[in-house]
């Protein structure tokens, strides 16, 4: 009988002895562990996209990789069989994050505009904005406060559809986190997070960021791997977004120009993307009415409530065409009790066929699909040329939350009532009428008041320049959702 106490044989050691190999030989594996401590001077360098082509020798950084990432970086591609097991922990390092201290501030860390939620795309996602550019050093940042901040960010929009961009200009050996510290949020990122992503935009990759996905790729799920898309030039993102409506940090752009100069294929494909405007698939949609080009009378989308009035005679209480055939459709029992509606997007081809028709002045077809209902209504709100809570409203809207409990009745009513034109608040007291109904059967479509209002506030209010940041996000949602609230004392009937 072998003795209880007799050593066991590394893996390595295991194999030579099944295949009668001499077991003393010693092993000559350099154990990745003694390099962990190693900090290189540069992450990488942004010379690389416009290198000769091939993969850059393997970089000192990934020898920062834990020791179970590194157990499946020799995978032949496929997950193995612990994987859902090792992923199945990730509840709990949210746990361990969470435990700490959550009334930690941070202020600081929205105030660097590291992220940003800048409202929706053209089928009701979110977006929200990752600026690499804009992390502070390391010396300055705990990285599990930034973990922390992340996941306090995301948890207000994961449970809807949403999408994230990435630039990666601007991280360097300086701000950069370790890989180490990227596993660990990937575990923390749960299936909560994960499902409702539909689309990560990396802009500006590497051959450091290449190299990693790389590795990182037989402990990633196919599904998640699909919704990574490189993107080498901002001319290439304006292809699924309006970078109009993005916050892109002045580093970004100026780096994009750089690329391009030294690309002259890539350069001419820009200005072929950029001057024609009609191209773009977003643009062509998104189109505002010019001195030069009048829409046509029919059209809706993009312009102006005064506009859509003028053009039609027949229009009830100042309810464009377009609000009321959706709300009349999302009133029916079945649609106002489809789960998550509102919260959903839908399919891009299909609102953009409702749009063109509603443009031409043809009846709507929703295809017995309530999200493309909820998705269209959404899309009017946002696509008007001026939001309907105005831009003159905006700053007292953003001062909302320093009015004490007891004012805010006052003073929501006197914005409500006395300030905004007679349209808008006719429009404003129909939707949110409508949006009462939807909440009144939270139990079933699991939208209460706050759920609206998240998804509808950034719809109603914005900034005259166009661009949303995350600190002006909280305002507009919980002034949204008193309004919601107090629907039936604010609103005359």
């Amino acid at each position: 009988m072998e003795s209880e106490h007799q050593p066991k044989l590394s893996p390595v050691r295991a194999f030579q002895v099944l295949h009668g190999c001499n077991p003393e030989v010693e092993e000559t594996y350099t154990s990745l562990s003694e390099y962990h401590d190693y900090e290189p001077s540069l992450e990488f360098d942004d010379s690389e996209l416009i290198q000769t082509s091939g993969l850059a020798p393997l970089p000192p950084e990934l020898l920062d990789i834990p020791d179970v990432l590194m157990e499946r970086s020799a995978s032949d591609g496929t997950i193995e069989e612990n994987f859902e097991e090792e992923l199945a922990r990730a509840p709990e390092v949210y746990t361990e994050i969470s435990s700490l201290d959550l009334e930690d501030s941070f202020a600081e860390l929205n105030r660097t505009g590291l992220v940003e939620v800048v409202g929706d795309d053209e089928v009701g996602r979110r977006i929200i904005v990752v600026s690499a550019c804009r992390l502070p050093p390391n010396k300055e940042l705990l990285h599990d406060k930034l973990l922390r901040y992340l996941m306090f960010t995301l948890d207000k929009y994961v449970e809807q559809d949403y999408s994230v961009v990435y630039f990666h200009c601007g991280l360097t050996s300086k701000n950069k986190p370790p890989l180490s510290w990227l596993w660990r949020a990937y575990k923390a990122f749960d299936r909560k997070y994960k499902k409702n992503l539909k689309a990560l935009y990396l802009v500006h990759p590497t051959n450091f960021i290449r190299i990693v996905w790389q590795m990182l790729k037989p402990a990633i799920s196919v599904k998640f791997g699909r919704k990574m898309m490189y993107v080498n030039y901002l001319h290439e993102l304006q292809q699924y977004l309006n970078l109009d409506k993005l916050c892109i940090p002045d580093a970004v752009l100026e780096y994009d120009k750089l690329l391009l100069s030294k690309n002259p294929r890539a350069a001419e494909s820009a200005r072929q993307n950029t001057v024609p405007v009609e191209t773009s698939p977003i643009a062509k949609f998104n189109k505002k009415p010019t001195s030069s080009l009048s829409p046509p009378p029919t059209q809706q989308f993009g312009v102006s409530l005064s506009f859509i009035k003028e053009n039609n005679a027949n229009m009830v209480g100042a309810i464009p065409p377009v609000v009321r055939q959706c709300v009349e459709f999302l009133s029916q029992p079945d649609a106002l009790e489809t789960e998550g509606i509102f919260r959903r997007s839908a399919n891009m081809s299909v609102i953009k066929e409702l749009q063109s028709a509603c443009n031409r002045g043809e009846p709507l077809r929703f295809r017995n699909d309530p999200h493309n209902a909820a998705v269209l209504l959404k899309t009017f709100f946002r696509d008007l040329e001026e939001p309907l809570l105005t831009f003159d409203l905006y700053d007292e809207i953003m001062d909302f939350q320093n009015w004490s409990p007891r004012d805010k009745p006052r003073k929501v009513k006197i914005l409500i009532l006395e300030r905004l034109p007679l349209d808008n608040y006719m429009l404003l007291k129909y939707v949110f009428q409508f949006l009462w109904k939807v909440q009144d059967r939270s139990c079933l479509n699991k939208m209460t008041t706050s759920n609206l209002a998240v998804v509808f506030g950034p719809n109603l209010a914005w900034p005259p320049n166009g661009q949303m940041s995350l600190l002006s996000i909280a305002p507009i949602n919980n002034f949204t959702d008193f309004l919601l609230s107090h629907q039936e004392s604010i609103f005359i009937i």
